[in-house]
C-alpha cells in the first residue's frame, strides 16, 4: 500500500515537474521571440562557441529574427500536439510539419528564395494525416451522434454467430441421430 503511495506521489512530483517546464516555456515565447533585438547587425556572431552567420540574409540579426519566427510556433505547437486531449490531435502534426520544413530549409537550402515550394514537400505528409483524422472522426460522429457503437455491434454479431454455430451443431446432432437410428434398424 504504502509503495504504491509512494509511486503515486513520484509521478505526481514528476508530471508537475515537466507541467511546470512546459508553462514556462509557453510563457518566456514572448521574450524568445524578441531576442533578435539582443543580437548586434554583424555578419556573424559567436554564442557559447558556436558562430552563427547571416545563412544569406543581409545581417544575422535578420537571420535570428527569421529563425525565433519559426522556432518559437515550432516549440508552441509541439506543446500543444503533446498535451492537446482532444480527438483531432493529429491534425497539428501538419503545422509542426512545416514548421520543420522551414526550420531545415533555412539551414540547408542555398536559394536565394526560401519558403515557398515547402507546400509540395508537406502534401505526401497531409495525404496520410487528414484520412486517418477524419476517419477517427467518423467513428466518433457514429458513436456519439448516430449511437452506433462498432464495438458493440461486433460483440452482438459474434453473439448472433456463436448462437446460430450452437442451433447448427444442433441440428447436426438431431441429423446424426436420426441416421444413427435409420442404419441400427
Amino acid at each position: 500500500m504504502r509503495a504504491k503511495l509512494t509511486d503515486r506521489s513520484s509521478k505526481a512530483k514528476r508530471r508537475l515537474i515537466v507541467e511546470s517546464f512546459l508553462a514556462l516555456l509557453i510563457v518566456i515565447s514572448p521574450f524568445v521571440f524578441k531576442l533578435h533585438e539582443y543580437v548586434s547587425e554583424t555578419d556573424t556572431i559567436n554564442i557559447l562557441g558556436i558562430t552563427i552567420d547571416s545563412n544569406g540574409f543581409p545581417n544575422v540579426n535578420i537571420f535570428i529574427w527569421f529563425m525565433l519566427g519559426k522556432v518559437v510556433p515550432f516549440y508552441l505547437l509541439l506543446i500543444w500536439f503533446f498535451t492537446c486531449k482532444h480527438w483531432w490531435y493529429h491534425i497539428i502534426i501538419i503545422p509542426v510539419l512545416m514548421y520543420a520544413f522551414q526550420i531545415f530549409e533555412a539551414f540547408i537550402s542555398d536559394d536565394k528564395f526560401i519558403d515557398t515550394d515547402n507546400i509540395l514537400w508537406i502534401l505526401p505528409f497531409c495525404m496520410i494525416v487528414i484520412p486517418f483524422v477524419y476517419l477517427i472522426r467518423i467513428k466518433l460522429y457514429d458513436k456519439y451522434v448516430h449511437g452506433i457503437d462498432l464495438d458493440a455491434m461486433d460483440a452482438e454479431l459474434k453473439a448472433l454467430r456463436e448462437k446460430e454455430a450452437d442451433r447448427e451443431a444442433k441440428k447436426n446432432q438431431k441429423v446424426e441421430r436420426a441416421i444413427e437410428r435409420e442404419t441400427t434398424l
